[in-house]
This record gives structure tokens, C-alpha cells and sequence, in this order.
């Protein structure tokens, strides 16, 4: 595998999510190493709305490449504050710019301890040297 960018401001799950804290929200996305495993991306469905709960580990959306599809995962626990529509048309944003125009999700945080169980960039990198997938 290739190594690929994994930005230090942000936290990671093991199936290759991060979250990022901006202000009193967490943004969630898909990792470069997650892009490059699925290939281009065709299609983001979001199974949330604003206003709605999303629990930490529980599938919020689906997305869709020329390879695959895959459920995506919220890292964290909150309320739906905001959702990047773009993608809606512009899936290949997601592609082009993982880690600022192809974000995904944004909420408003229950539990912002949560957020230290998830893997920071070193610790990461590391995951996904020896990821399989």
C-alpha cells in the first residue's frame, strides 16, 4: 500500500472514518486510505436527517463506488446539525478532496470525551499500513 495523507487534526476509527472538531461541532468523512480502497466514488445516501441522533458505531449512510458498497459509520454520538448536500450531486468531491469539501456529516458532539477512543493520526497511519482493506 501506498502511504497516503492522514491529517494530524483529526481522529480516526478503524474502518477508516475521521471526525474532526471545529468549534462545537465534529465534522465525520471518509480517509484518503478508505478513497483509494474504493475507487471512484458514484453515490452518497445519507440514512439522517438534521435534527436526527446518530450513535457512535452505528451506520448513518451508505456509499457507493465503481468497486463496492459500504455502510458508513458515525464515530461519535450527537445530533445532526448539518449535511453536505454537494455530495448529493458531486459524489467525486469525496474523491477529489477527502478531508475539506468531501466531508460527509456534521453533529453536534453528546459526549465530547467520546472522541478520545478514537485513534489519533499516528496511531492510524499505522492501521491502515497493515489494513487489509
Amino acid at each position: 500500500m501506498t502511504e497516503v495523507e492522514t491529517p494530524d487534526d483529526r481522529r480516526y476509527t478503524k474502518e477508516h472514518e475521521w471526525a474532526k472538531t471545529e468549534g462545537d461541532e465534529v465534522l465525520f468523512g471518509i480517509s484518503a486510505f478508505a478513497v483509494e480502497q474504493l475507487g471512484d466514488i458514484t453515490l452518497v445516501s445519507f440514512d439522517v436527517a438534521v435534527g436526527d441522533e446518530v450513535a457512535a458505531g452505528k451506520q448513518f449512510g451508505t456509499i457507493e463506488s465503481v468497486k463496492t458498497l459500504s455502510d458508513l459509520f458515525a464515530p461519535v454520538s450527537g445530533t445532526v446539525v448539518r449535511l453536505n448536500e454537494d455530495l448529493e450531486h458531486q459524489p467525486e468531491l469525496i474523491n477529489n478532496d477527502p478531508w475539506k469539501l468531501g466531508w460527509m456529516i456534521a453533529i453536534k458532539p453528546s459526549d465530547a470525551s467520546e472522541q478520545t477512543s478514537l485513534l489519533d493520526a499516528a496511531a492510524y497511519r499505522t492501521h491502515a499500513a497493515t489494513s487489509d482493506h
